[in-house]
């Protein structure tokens, strides 16, 4: 059994590239997976719906429905901090599964801990408020019935002033922190914890009380590209140019 983990892809059209190394993902060794689970920042610019024919909108769903059409594949999809406005229309159009955040899968019998990794950075005050405020089920409705021209106003003047609020952010503070780490694990009861967000990819072992938990920070696909694979009861990250190339030898042999 075979599952995929990805995070942070912020496919734009300025990367070009990292949406036909997508393509290629998803199309080759992805189809052979049990389940495949992006978990959030999908898209660079904020997503504001599926009538937004920005490139590469289109085509991203496009990639999604024709994967999602295959009867092997399993495609689970989390809102990140780019895309807190999907809802069942994009899941209606790539026939995926919209998952919260968190949520609990079960791997070899052990129970797995997804996020995509926002709320973990609980240093970052003004950002948690932020994201309270963004994904208030009222804001989100009331956001849902504006034209496309002001959803794509509102849109660009956030993420403009989200980039210069970021830049002006100690590194440290826009990290996940120690206890809200540990204060997750004991509250989900979970020894397997996997989150995007912070695009600072690692294996991190953590000592909970008598246990060992782990926790994997998907890399994020701007200068490099990240896939976890979990086969044969273990967890190891991947290159995704290196996967796909692996796959690929494997079918012409």
């Amino acid at each position: 059994m075979t599952t995929l983990f990805v995070s942070d892809l912020h496919l734009s059209i300025l990367r070009p590239e990292k949406l036909a190394l997508f393509m290629r993902l998803m199309t080759g060794p992805a189809i052979k997976a049990d389940a495949f689970y992006i978990l959030g920042d999908l898209f660079d610019d904020f997503w504001i719906g599926c009538d937004d024919e920005y490139y590469p909108n289109q085509e991203v769903i496009s990639i999604l429905r024709e994967y999602s059409a295959n009867s092997s594949t399993k495609l689970f999809i989390m809102r990140g901090n780019r895309d807190f406005h999907l809802n069942q229309e994009f899941a209606n159009a790539t026939s995926c599964t919209l998952i919260e955040d968190p949520t609990e899968i079960i791997l070899d019998d052990q129970k797995v801990l997804l996020l995509h990794g926002d709320t973990l950075c609980t240093d970052d005050v003004k950002y948690q408020k932020w994201r309270r405020f963004i994904t208030n089920p009222f804001v989100k409705w009331l956001y849902s019935v504006m034209s496309l021209k002001l959803r794509t106003h509102i849109s660009r003047k956030v993420r403009g002033y989200s980039v210069e609020a970021v830049q002006k952010k100690a590194p440290e503070i826009i990290d996940v922190t120690k206890k809200s780490v540990l204060d997750t694990l004991k509250k989900f009861n979970v020894n397997t914890l996997i989150h995007g967000h912070t695009h600072r990819q690692a294996r991190h072992e953590i000592k909970l009380n008598d246990t060992r938990a782990i926790r994997f920070v998907l890399g994020e696909w701007f200068e490099k590209d990240c896939v976890l694979v979990h086969d044969k009861k273990k967890f190891r990250f991947e290159r995704v140019d290196d996967y796909v190339k692996q796959h690929e030898l494997t079918q012409s042999s």
